[in-house]
C-alpha cells in the first residue's frame, strides 16, 4: 500500500515538474501571430525537413527578395484604441470599488495604467529595433552571396524597391545601409548612397495589389464579419477567465485591447510581465491561433484570389531571373545586368507572395490548391498546424528566391532555391525539395497561375467573368484606368 501511495505522489510530483518546465520554456514573444519581431522566430524552421545539398560547381547569379518592413509602432487606429481601454479600465476599477470587491489579485500596474504611446500624434513608423532587423538582414545577406553582390552599385546592378508606405520605405533604406556598408566614403561606416523606388500606391500592382484590386477589397469586407463569429467563442472563453480571475468585469473588446497591448509590449518594449501575463500560456495560445486564423482566411489560403492578385509580382520575379540568364548566356560584362532586385513592402504582401509559392503546404493540399479548391482552416490548439503567422510573416519577415547556374553535367542548366526567413523551405510543388529546376518551378508553380490575369482577378465582377469569359481588352484598360483615376484610398493600418 504504501509502495502504490509513494508511486501516485511521485508520478504527480513528475507531471507537476514537467508543468512547471512547460510554463518556463514558454515564451510569449514567440506567439504574437504576425506581431513577433523577427530576430526571435527567424530561427524557427521545421527541423524534419532535410536542405538540399548545392551540387558543386552551382554558383548564385541571382536574388530576388521580397521582404516584410521591419518591427513598426502602433498605427494611429491602435493608439487610440489603447486610450479607450485605459479610460474604460479606470470605470471599471471604480465600480469594483463601490461594490467593494477584493482586488488582491489584480496586478499593481493596472491601476491607474496609462497607454506607453498616449499623446502620440502619429504611428506606424519604422522602429529603432526595426532599423536593426534590416540592417543586420542586409549584411547577412551579401556575406552569405559574396558573389553576387561583389560589383560596385548600380541602380541597374541592385534594383532596390519599396512601397510608398514610410515603414517599407525606411525598412529599404536600413537594407541598403547593411548590405553597401564599408563600400562607400560617407561618415565613419564608409556608407554609400543608394536609390530607392516607388511606384503610386494607386498603381502599385506589384507590391500594393491588395489597395488596388477591387474585387479583393470586397471580398475582404464581406468577409470581415464572418472572420470575427469564428473569433468570438475563444475571446468570450478568455474574457470569462479573465473575469473570474481578476474581478473586474472585462468586455469582450477589453480582452481584444489586452492581448494587442500584450504583443505590442512583448514585441516593441520586451515587456512579458505585464498584459501578456494575464494570459496563461493556452489562452495566449489560442489567441494567437485566432490571428494566425483571421490572416489564413483574408490574406493567405482561405480564397484563392488572396493570392491570385499576387500574380504581376510574380511574373516579375521570373521575369527578372530569365533576364539574368540571357545576361548569362550572352556574356554581358559584370555590372552591366542587374543582379539582385530588392523588394520592401507588407504583410500583405509577403503573405500572398508566400501562398504563390505554395509554401506550409503538404503535397495533396498544394494540389487542391492548383485546383482552386478551399482548404481547411488551420486547426485550433493543441492540434499542431503548419500556418503560423510569427513564421509565415513576422516583422522584417522575408522570401528570397535565388537562381543558380549549373555547370552542363548537371541534370539541368538552373536551379530556383527558396529561403524563408532565411532556412530553406520545402515546395510541394516541386517535390519537397528547396531546390528545384528552373522548368520545374516555371511549369508547376507558377504556369498555373499566369492563367489568371489580374485585371480580370481584380476589377471584372465575378458575374460578368462568368458571362463574358473573353471581354475586351480596350474596355478593361479604360476600367482600370478609371478605377485608378478614382484613387480609392485605403486604410493605412495595414500590417
Amino acid at each position: 500500500m504504501k509502495r502504490a501511495v509513494a508511486a501516485v505522489l511521485l508520478v504527480l510530483l513528475s507531471l507537476l515538474v514537467h508543468s512547471n518546465a512547460e510554463e518556463e520554456a514558454f515564451d510569449v514573444r514567440q506567439h504574437l501571430s504576425t506581431v513577433c519581431r523577427y530576430g526571435v522566430v527567424k530561427g524557427i524552421a521545421d527541423s524534419s525537413f532535410v536542405p538540399s545539398k548545392i551540387p558543386n560547381g552551382c554558383t548564385p547569379i541571382h536574388l530576388n527578395l521580397v521582404a516584410r518592413h521591419g518591427t513598426r509602432s502602433p498605427t494611429k487606429k491602435r493608439i487610440k484604441e489603447l486610450d479607450n481601454f485605459a479610460t474604460h479600465l479606470e470605470v471599471l476599477l471604480r465600480e469594483a470599488e463601490e461594490q467593494n470587491l477584493s482586488l488582491e489579485k489584480l496586478p499593481g500596474w493596472l491601476k491607474g495604467w496609462k497607454s506607453p504611446w498616449k499623446g502620440k500624434l502619429k504611428g506606424g513608423e519604422l522602429i529603432i529595433q526595426g532599423e536593426d532587423e534590416l540592417y543586420d538582414l542586409g549584411i547577412r545577406t551579401r556575406a552569405r552571396f559574396p558573389n553576387l553582390f561583389n560589383d560596385d552599385y548600380h541602380p541597374d546592378v541592385y534594383a532596390i524597391k519599396a512601397t510608398q508606405v514610410p515603414r517599407a520605405s525606411a525598412s529599404a533604406v536600413a537594407f541598403g545601409m547593411g548590405l553597401f556598408s564599408g563600400k562607400g566614403r560617407l561618415g565613419p561606416g564608409r556608407h554609400r548612397a543608394f536609390a530607392v523606388t516607388s511606384e503610386s500606391r494607386a498603381s502599385d500592382t506589384k507590391l500594393r495589389f491588395h489597395d488596388c484590386c477591387q474585387n479583393y477589397k470586397a471580398f475582404k469586407k464581406s468577409q470581415e464579419p464572418a472572420v470575427d463569429k469564428l473569433k468570438e467563442p475563444v475571446y468570450d472563453e478568455i474574457t470569462s477567465g479573465l473575469r473570474r480571475r481578476y474581478r473586474l468585469n472585462f468586455t469582450r473588446q477589453d480582452t481584444t485591447s489586452l492581448w494587442f497591448l500584450c504583443k505590442q509590449e512583448a514585441s516593441l518594449l520586451n515587456i512579458v510581465d505585464q498584459a501578456c501575463a494575464l494570459f496563461s500560456p493556452s489562452e495566449v495560445s489560442l489567441l494567437e491561433w485566432t490571428d494566425d486564423l483571421e490572416a489564413f482566411i483574408l490574406k493567405g489560403y482561405g480564397k484563392s484570389i488572396n493570392y491570385r492578385m499576387g500574380v504581376p509580382l510574380l511574373e516579375d520575379v521570373v521575369q527578372s531571373m530569365e533576364q539574368a540568364i540571357k545576361a548569362e548566356e550572352e556574356k554581358h560584362a559584370p555590372g552591366s545586368y542587374e543582379k539582385a532586385r530588392l523588394r520592401f513592402a507588407h504583410a500583405e504582401t509577403v503573405i500572398p507572395f508566400s501562398c504563390l509559392l505554395g509554401l506550409f503546404l503538404d503535397g495533396s493540399e498544394f494540389e487542391k490548391i492548383q485546383r482552386e479548391q478551399a482548404l481547411p482552416h488551420p486547426p485550433k490548439p493543441p492540434q499542431k498546424r503548419n500556418w503560423r503567422g510569427h513564421t509565415v510573416a513576422p516583422f522584417g519577415g522575408n522570401n528570397m528566391l535565388v537562381l543558380y547556374s549549373c555547370p552542363a553535367n548537371t541534370s539541368n542548366k538552373h536551379f530556383v532555391q527558396v529561403l524563408h526567413n532565411e532556412n530553406p523551405i520545402p515546395m510541394p510543388g516541386c517535390d519537397g525539395t528547396d531546390f528545384c529546376p528552373l522548368d520545374v518551378f516555371k511549369e508547376r508553380i507558377v504556369a498555373p497561375h499566369l492563367k489568371h490575369d489580374y485585371n480580370s482577378v481584380c476589377n471584372v465582377k465575378l458575374e460578368q467573368q462568368e458571362q463574358k469569359p473573353v471581354a475586351s481588352k480596350l474596355s478593361q484598360l479604360f476600367r482600370w484606368m478609371f478605377s485608378l483615376g478614382n484613387g480609392d484610398k485605403s486604410s493605412l493600418d495595414e500590417l
